[in-house]
């Protein structure tokens, strides 16, 4: 007996879906038969990723937008709801990395320092990037009577991780306006819940040192690393109506990593 899952003929925008688990998040929206938006800071693919959204078995339409600019984000948003009519699904997964520690100490005196503009880079797009898409898809939401908002947070929201103050401060932010979201907007039947990744094997982690890649096994209880379509898998099911009752919740889709830490 297969499950439905009422996402034929949704509109889905999902940021960051060039590469990765943005990819992997489209194709998954495509293949249950939704109109998919693919929005990048990247174009170079733009052309192969629509065609291959198409080919899993949905629409597809791609766009450059800055998550981090609302006037970009809102014209894209317009143009979503211009040709589709409407949004019933945004996946808030753009996201970026700037690693260093607040304060390195080396021989009785300051090396460096966390710069304010890496800081703030990485709050402009990991934080403000879901505030200002779900602020603009909203509206849009409410007049079709309902919808899902799902944003990537991470493990390490949870926990914390060494040299990632700002990426840890935006993914723990993003837990706490998710909760807020899902008081605020349930009262117009509209969803909204966060998934925390553990390591998954993306193009970026498999680059890692093999060293690096085995310490990131050990740590994981099932002993592999994740794929991006366990992540992709996790945001359908989210977003469709076999999670009908589940609001303002986080989902570790970890292999099991906060347990072990």
């Amino acid at each position: 007996m297969s499950l439905e899952t009422g996402l034929a003929g949704k509109v889905v925008i999902v940021t960051g879906a060039a590469r990765g688990i943005g990819r992997a998040t489209a194709v998954a929206f495509a293949r249950e038969g939704c109109r998919v938006a693919a929005w990048d800071i990247a174009e170079s693919s733009a052309d192969v990723l629509v065609g291959e959204l198409e080919a899993a078995g949905g629409e597809a339409i791609s766009g450059k937008v800055d998550v981090s600019i609302s006037r970009e984000v809102a014209a894209a948003v317009e143009d979503v709801v211009g040709k589709w009519g409407a949004v019933h699904v945004l996946v808030n997964n753009a996201a970026i990395v700037r690693d260093a520690q607040l304060v390195k100490w080396h021989d009785g005196a300051v090396a460096a320092t966390m710069a304010d503009e890496t800081f703030d880079e990485v709050v402009a797009v990991n934080l403000r990037g879901p505030f200002v898409c779900t602020r603009a898809v909203v509206p849009h939401m409410i007049r079709a009577g309902g919808g899902a908002i799902l944003t990537a947070s991470s493990v390490v929201g949870l926990y914390g991780n060494f040299g990632q103050t700002n990426y840890v401060a935006t993914k723990a932010g993003v837990i706490g306006m998710t909760r807020t979201w899902a008081r605020e907007l349930a009262k117009y039947k509209i969803r909204v819940n966060a998934v925390a990744p553990g390591f998954m094997a993306t193009d970026m982690v498999k680059t890692m040192p093999e060293r690096i890649l085995d310490r990131m096994v050990a740590r994981t209880p099932l002993g592999h690393l994740g794929r991006p379509e366990d992540i992709a898998n996790a945001y359908v099911w989210l977003a469709s109506d076999l999670a009908a009752f589940v609001t303002g919740t986080v989902i570790a889709v970890d292999g099991g990593l906060v347990l072990g830490t």
